[in-house]
């Protein structure tokens, strides 16, 4: 009988163990990977082309997109290219439809609207071009355009399909004395 009683509470503590632990630890693994997959997840700045906006090596918290023509112009994108499969990210300035003017000092306008640049330090790159973007396609620079290829470079396109943007990157989460928005 008392073994009987004894077998009876190390199942009991092997199925409190269990209600207590396994069950909530494989749970929260569980949510956490699918809200990587498809609400938001982390990327390293692989250059320093948005240099001073973040710099490489920073990590960014970036939310999944899946209506890229929600997002606004001077937005902060994650893509992939066609020549690269790498995740990128770079600053949205023309949606379909706009034009996209590089002044030969630099200066971007779109659809004759001159664009207020605080975030540009480095100005240089391709310039005295006209980009009319195309239907579900999107136009990007870097901040740091003298060290960027971007959309003035890219050999097939010089714009980002719709179905290529990934994500809106929203905040700086690492290093830890840069965190905050972008």
């Amino acid at each position: 009988m008392e073994n009987q009683i004894q077998n009876s509470v190390e199942k009991s503590k092997s199925k409190q163990f269990l209600l207590d632990w396994i069950l909530p630890i494989t749970a929260a693994i569980i949510l956490a990977l699918l809200i990587n997959k498809y609400v938001f997840f982390n990327i390293k700045v692989p250059t320093s082309s948005m240099y001073p906006t973040i710099m490489e090596g920073d990590r960014l918290m970036v939310t999944k997109v899946y209506k890229p023509e929600k997002l606004e112009r001077e937005d902060l994108v994650v893509f992939t290219i066609p020549e690269n499969k790498d995740r990128l990210i770079k600053r949205l300035i023309g949606k379909p439809g706009d034009v996209v003017e590089i002044a030969q000092d630099g200066k971007v306008s779109v659809n004759g609207e001159s664009l207020d640049e605080s975030y540009v330090k480095n100005p240089g790159g391709i310039a005295g071009r006209t980009y009319t973007v195309p239907e579900d396609s999107y136009f990007v620079l870097g901040d740091n355009r003298s060290n960027s290829l971007d959309s003035r470079y890219w050999n097939q396109s010089s714009f980002v399909k719709g179905e290529d943007i990934i994500g809106k990157a929203r905040f700086t989460i690492y290093p830890f004395n840069r965190i905050g928005g972008v």
